[in-house]
């Protein structure tokens, strides 16, 4: 069944002045804007409200009555900034939560109740939390957000309205509480319909006929006849799992076993459902409204959780968890599907489906950075520059073959380094080459390999290679361009070096 709560800011912009300025929380005042070229009053405090001032009077009028309130500039917007905000710092308590312009937030605690041990410690400890910050609240949870909207504004008395007997709870409220249109709401007391239960008894053609189909959309969502959807300020993740804390962590220890668990848990529904996480956000809930994060990634699905463990433990550091964590979240925000990994690395050509050699990539990455590491495919060309290519992912898929019949560095040079060489001629290997100031003499050579240009595609002379070693045992690819005996073609060049 669903469960949602509706928390209303009776005093919304008020309390939040009061939280600036403390001395406010005992005198008398207003929030004041210009309309039409006169003073308006938009909010009064609970003071001033007992007073007989409330919003909509002027402020030359809310002075005659009361000569000495105090009247504050009301900023634009700020009520959509306020809920804005207190929306997502909510979502400690549920991973939906919405604004309900223009003075609340709905929550869906569907599923999330349990955690603080059933409905009533839920709603307490949401007021708690709210009063404990200085916002007068009113809070009501039914089975529908219009239910739960309805009963915290104009209930007699808000709180728990037990499940299946939301529309009981509205029979008695005003019609006001379907959050109709003032011309709806006074058509109605017209026709002698002050209550909702009422409007419930009337038979729903005469209703709309009568009201219009947006007022019997507002009654059918509050009844649960139709579906009302809440737009989260935080989209929710499909795989997420919470855990709420009894005691503040401030801790090292106590994040490492929050993370273990919550690990735990995640990667064992996504083994179940034979998928494998490919991005996560670690999150932690302060008690002062701020919440602190990690992110990682991995280079194919995985649901092992002590190598995803692994992944977060360099940087768990850098949580900074005073005044204390009190709820700890882990959203998978990328899943793909799982494949049975090898059984053994460097066994035949497992490659990068070897979970070792995919977790080994995770590891580095998180050390120096996924945008240093790369992935070459081979390339349906001889030309040595163009026989290769970045891969796009990791899992993309190779079109050809590795050339196994040639030799090729490890590392080459795009494009290739121009050098100095001394040689004999007309076809010997080189003896010495001069390379970035370096002299190399060359103790061991291996050539020539002549590879010829593209004559359909490019123009230009052929190269020959060779493979040489100078006397620290460094192993080079160089090359001459075109024929030594033509003029102006002695040109050689390194193009890679060898492991």
């Amino acid at each position: 069944m669903k469960r949602y709560v509706s928390v209303w800011f009776r005093f919304l912009k008020a309390d939040w002045y009061v939280l600036r300025e403390p001395a406010l929380r005992d005198i008398p005042f207003v929030l004041g804007r210009t309309e039409q070229g006169r003073g308006v009053v938009v909010a009064a405090n609970e003071v001033a409200q007992l007073q007989g001032i409330d919003a909509g009077m002027t402020i030359a009028d809310a002075r005659a009555l009361l000569p000495g309130i105090k009247v504050l500039e009301d900023p634009l917007e700020l009520e959509n900034r306020l809920l804005q905000r207190i929306a997502v710092w909510a979502i400690r308590f549920t991973p939906i939560t919405a604004v309900d312009t223009p003075d609340g937030i709905v929550l869906d605690a569907t599923g999330c109740t349990h955690l603080w041990g059933g409905d009533h410690p839920y709603l307490k400890e949401i007021y708690q939390r709210f009063s404990s910050k200085g916002y007068n609240v009113r809070l009501a949870m039914a089975d529908t957000p219009g239910a739960a909207r309805s009963v915290a504004r104009f209930a007699a008395s808000a709180g728990v309205v037990e499940s299946g007997r939301h529309i009981q709870a509205m029979y008695s409220l005003p019609p006001e509480a379907l959050r109709l249109e003032p011309e709806v709401t006074e058509k109605l007391h017209k026709l002698g319909l002050h209550t909702i239960g009422q409007c419930i008894r009337m038979p729903l053609p005469v209703l709309r006929r009568r009201l219009g189909a947006d007022a019997i959309k507002r009654l059918n969502q509050a009844l649960g006849i139709e579906e009302e959807l809440l737009k989260p300020v935080v989209p929710p993740v499909e795989y997420e799992e919470r855990l709420p804390c009894p005691e503040l962590i401030t801790t090292a220890t106590g994040i490492e076993i929050a993370l273990k668990d919550l690990l735990r848990r995640l990667c064992s529904r996504l083994q179940k459902e034979q998928k494998g996480l490919r991005a996560l956000c670690f999150r932690g809930y302060r008690a002062d409204g701020e919440t602190v994060e990690l992110a990682i990634q991995t280079n194919r699905p995985s649901h092992h959780a002590a190598h995803l463990f692994s992944l977060f433990m360099p940087r768990l550091a850098t949580i900074a968890p005073e005044p204390g964590i009190e709820l700890f979240s882990l959203m998978a925000t990328g899943v793909g599907i799982n494949v049975a990994a090898q059984a053994a690395l460097w066994n035949g050509d497992a490659g990068l489906v070897d979970l070792q050699v995919s977790e080994l990539i995770d590891r580095a990455a998180g050390r120096i950075g996924r945008n240093r590491i790369f992935r070459y495919c081979p390339m349906e060309n001889h030309w040595p520059e163009l026989s290769f290519g970045k891969a796009s992912s990791f899992e993309e898929m190779v079109m050809g073959n590795w050339r196994n019949d040639v030799q090729r560095p490890i590392l080459m040079l795009t494009p290739p380094e121009p050098i100095t060489v001394t040689a004999p001629v007309p076809d010997y290997p080189p003896m010495s080459f001069r390379y970035k100031g370096t002299l190399h003499t060359i103790q061991r050579a291996d050539g020539p390999e002549r590879i010829e240009q593209q004559w359909w595609m490019q123009e230009g002379a052929h190269r020959d290679y060779y493979r040489v070693e100078d006397a620290e045992g460094k192993r080079y690819w160089i090359f001459r361009l075109g024929h030594y005996e033509e003029a102006g073609a002695r040109q050689w060049f390194l193009h890679g070096f060898f492991a």
